[in-house]
């Protein structure tokens, strides 16, 4: 499995709210958020990493510069106008199979991680597997639709009669997805919920898995909940 980070965002809130460090290099429990997830991908047998960062935290690149891992390292220096573009921005690099693509802040247990990176790898029917959480405390959350046995019918903005998940933000899917994206660029569309409904309209199957509890770091105070959250026994 080839995984993938989106941390080219600006961290703008957090620096408003005074925190200093640019948010890839935030510590949860003493560890960066951007090598707890290296870490994590090394122990679920990670054949190759690729990030993104943007072009204007040196420090980032420095420390990502600074580390060795097992397995190759592709980093993208960069900025964006959208997680989107991102992930076009690191297709460009990553190899072709199946891969695991996530945002620098999305936290969740190892535990449930393995357990999820685990299921997609022994699937050879779908073409991704979204990680999905009845929990829901994001500012703008996408709702996703699904059938009895879990696989995905819609991306919806707005929540439905029957909601009962949003996506976590972890994608696991084939590079069938690629030309999907292309397409998207192509066409001016923008934002990676467009591109999950994209998938759906090109007839991608997509299973949703579901995880108890997913959190993002978007404000100062989520870093303490998120530390919380991951020393939790």
């Amino acid at each position: 499995m080839h995984y993938a980070i989106i941390a080219a965002g600006e961290g703008s809130r957090l620096a408003q709210e005074g925190v200093a460090k640019p948010k890839p290099l935030v510590e949860l429990s003493g560890e960066p958020m951007i090598m707890r997830l290296m870490n994590i991908f090394q122990r679920c047998n990670a054949e190759s990493i690729s990030v993104i960062i943007n072009d204007f935290m040196p420090e980032v690149r420095q420390y990502l510069e600074s580390i060795s891992l097992d397995m190759p390292l592709n980093v993208v220096v960069k900025s964006t106008p959208s997680s989107m573009h991102s992930f076009w921005e690191l297709s460009k690099v990553m190899k072709p199979g199946k891969f695991c693509l996530t945002t620098v802040d999305t936290i969740f247990r190892e535990e449930d991680f393995a357990r999820y990176v685990a299921a997609f790898e022994a699937d050879d029917k779908h073409d991704g597997l979204w990680a999905v959480t009845p929990f829901i405390e994001d500012e703008k959350p996408l709702y996703v639709d699904v059938d009895r046995r879990m696989n995905i019918k819609a991306f919806c903005d707005q929540a439905f009669d029957g909601a009962k998940y949003v996506s976590g933000g972890v994608y696991a899917m084939t590079d069938k997805a690629f030309p999907v994206l292309n397409e998207c660029i192509d066409k001016g569309i923008s934002r990676m919920r467009n591109f999950q409904r994209a998938l759906i309209e090109a007839g991608m199957k997509l299973k949703a898995f579901s995880i108890d509890k997913i959190i993002d770091v978007d404000h100062a105070s989520d870093i303490e909940v998120a530390q919380n959250f991951i020393n939790e026994k």
